[in-house]
């Protein structure tokens, strides 16, 4: 298992903090899109780093189009030294719609599009090949010596794709390299939802198992070195749960557990603006579904013990106020859980 690191979203900081999770022993570092360009962030994060492995988590697919992103992502590709990972999400409709101007339809269907195209743009560009993709989305087609970038020994980066549903998973367990767990996301639904709808996008292509497929995502980490930090790291988590739980398109994870009645509650306080109230919703066996809490060296082994079996990689994921020299502590416990030693021992 690997352990990961999301870096700052302050653009002039990342390369210092992605140095930093570097020093600390972490394998990747990842940036979402937020405030700035993902793109940028990640060729900042370069700047600062020789040996983490970096990836936008994520950037927003259909705000863009094909040629756009395979253009960055192949570049990176390079800067990077075949460090970077493409992580793709859809967003949602308002956003997509409202925010970016971009049109939006079927997510699933069109995501398959927009990753096959990705495919094809940079074939065209290593291989030196004719660019003729036809999509039901996307065509492309024109690909003269002057616009293509010069092929590079590391080709076109690993593509990950982020969801919560079954279509948008399936469609990632076909076309795509790995995918993003989301961190509403329960050790059982990753069981029982996500790893069959991957497989049932496997056997499209005749693959049977989850060889060579990455799945990778933030775990909540409930961490406090003494009673005042955990109880504050409680009431964070839990509110930033209840956030998540108020969305109907996350309903399913509550439905899973029988929590289903939770969301109509969630979302009339939210409507209320009565976002303060909402965490109170959230009981300590939710929060304990959901999180893993307790002090570094109890949240790194039951990291390791709730999720080696089911991910590839994780991040620690941490809404709340929080000293960040807590996370090395949680890493070195983590990864002690992870030795053959610890697993054969039946550890943790």
């Amino acid at each position: 298992m690997l352990f990961d690191a999301a870096l700052t979203k302050v653009i002039d900081a990342i390369a210092a903090d992605a140095a930093r999770v570097q020093a600390e022993g972490f394998d990747g570092g990842w940036v979402g899109e937020t405030r700035h360009d993902p793109f940028m962030q990640v060729m900042e994060a370069g700047r600062g780093t020789s040996t983490l492995q970096l990836g936008t988590a994520v950037a927003i697919a259909f705000a863009r189009n094909p040629m756009t992103v395979a253009n960055s992502a192949y570049d990176l590709a390079a800067f990077t030294g075949g460090r970077f990972v493409l992580g793709l999400g859809s967003q949602v409709k308002a956003h997509i719609e409202r925010r970016f101007a971009m049109p939006w339809s079927s997510p699933a269907a069109r995501m398959r599009d927009f990753v096959l195209a990705l495919r094809a743009i940079w074939t065209a560009w290593n291989d030196g090949t004719q660019l003729d993709f036809h999509g039901q989305f996307y065509t492309h087609t024109l690909m003269t010596p002057f616009f293509a970038p010069p092929a590079h020994q590391w080709g076109g980066p690993p593509v990950y794709l982020a969801g919560v549903g079954p279509r948008m998973t399936e469609v990632a367990g076909e076309v795509a390299d790995g995918f993003f767990v989301h961190a509403f996301s329960t050790p059982r639904y990753i069981a029982e939802v996500t790893v069959p709808a991957l497989m049932c996008g496997r056997r499209r292509n005749g693959r049977d198992d989850l060889e060579g497929f990455t799945l990778a995502g933030p775990v909540f980490a409930c961490v406090g070195r003494d009673d005042a930090e955990l109880k504050s790291a409680i009431v964070g988590t839990k509110a930033q749960i209840a956030f998540y739980a108020s969305t109907p398109g996350y309903r399913s994870v509550l439905d899973l557990h029988g929590w289903g009645d939770a969301q109509h509650e969630l979302t009339r306080l939210s409507k209320s603006g009565r976002w303060l109230d909402m965490g109170a919703v959230v009981d300590d066996k939710m929060l304990h579904e959901f999180a893993v809490v307790g002090d570094p060296e109890s949240v790194g082994r039951k990291i390791a013990g709730r999720y080696s079996n089911l991910m590839d990689r994780v991040s620690f994921y941490a809404p709340y106020p929080h000293d960040p020299s807590v996370w090395p502590d949680v890493l070195a416990a983590a990864r002690a859980a992870t030795t053959p030693a610890a697993m054969s021992e039946g550890h943790p």
